[in-house]
């Protein structure tokens, strides 16, 4: 029997050791992004770190928001999710700006959708009206530059249009339960794939310059009590199971830190000038 703090507020360990729990799931998901913003903002460099991490969990804590309204869970990874979008936007908006302040020759603009002035031309054109040169596509989706957009808009007007279309879709199909599943699985798989994108950018590097190991350590130990988590609480089995995934790729991450090591450490001297 749980210990009785309070018979007033009838408060009990299991109580307490819950919302300790629930708090810990809420700040636990973006604390490891503090040692690796304060890097970034440090160093004024921010090509060590992969912004695909940042649109991995876009995608799985928007779907997992979706699935929500499909298959009630626990309110605090509700809210874990909408915290944990607003620090990736956060992260992207140091990025961009760090990267254009560290141009040296301005290279062309690449955005998501068009400029009022392009938009306005292209539509002059169009009605057979003549005057300016022919504007870029209203969306640069050449498959090159991605989410590489040289402007914060670019990547909120992207998870806008996502969420937008996932949100229709979910309304329409909310009923049929294998697609609510389906949303369930597609969120959790591809936020334990959060690693695989600094996998392959510290692969292309031969390094792990510029990516903050204590983001990594601390992405492992919070990825191994969200897994625990998820298992004694009864979470929905694609949590767990997905859970142990993303673990893996944490330790793969990690070997990666000792297996560059000697690159590491020569291209930290390169920048500094050693």
């Amino acid at each position: 029997m749980d210990w009785i703090i309070s018979d007033e507020l009838g408060l009990t360990v299991g109580h307490l050791v819950g919302w300790g729990a629930a708090g810990a799931m809420i700040i636990g998901g973006i604390a490891p992004y503090i040692p690796q913003y304060k890097q970034i903002k440090k160093t004024q460099d921010a090509e060590g770190f992969s912004l695909y991490v940042c649109l991995t969990l876009l995608i799985a804590n928007t779907l997992r928001i979706l699935f929500w309204f499909g298959k009630r869970y626990e309110i605090p990874l509700l809210i874990q999710s909408i915290v944990m979008n607003i620090t990736m936007f956060i992260m992207i908006h140091l990025c961009v700006n760090v990267r254009k302040k560290n141009q040296i020759i301005r290279a062309r603009e690449r955005i998501f959708t068009a400029q009022p002035d392009e938009t306005a031309r292209w539509l002059g054109q169009q009605s057979g009206v003549t005057g300016g040169e022919k504007p870029r596509r209203f969306y640069d989706m050449d498959r090159k530059y991605f989410w590489a957009w040289t402007d914060f808009q670019s990547y909120v007007d992207c998870m806008l249009v996502f969420s937008v279309l996932g949100s229709a879709i979910t309304y329409l199909l909310i009923e049929f339960s294998p697609f609510v599943e389906l949303i369930g699985f597609l969120a959790v798989f591809t936020e334990a794939m959060l690693g695989a994108p600094q996998i392959a950018k510290n692969h292309q590097n031969k390094s792990t310059e510029g990516m903050s190991v204590s983001m990594v350590i601390m992405w492992t130990f919070g990825d191994i009590f969200k897994t625990a988590y998820f298992v004694i609480r009864e979470a929905p089995t694609q949590f767990w199971v997905c859970g142990s995934l993303q673990v893996t790729l944490d330790i793969v991450i990690l070997l990666q830190v000792w297996w560059y090591r000697h690159n590491t450490a020569a291209a930290r001297r390169l920048r500094r000038g050693d």
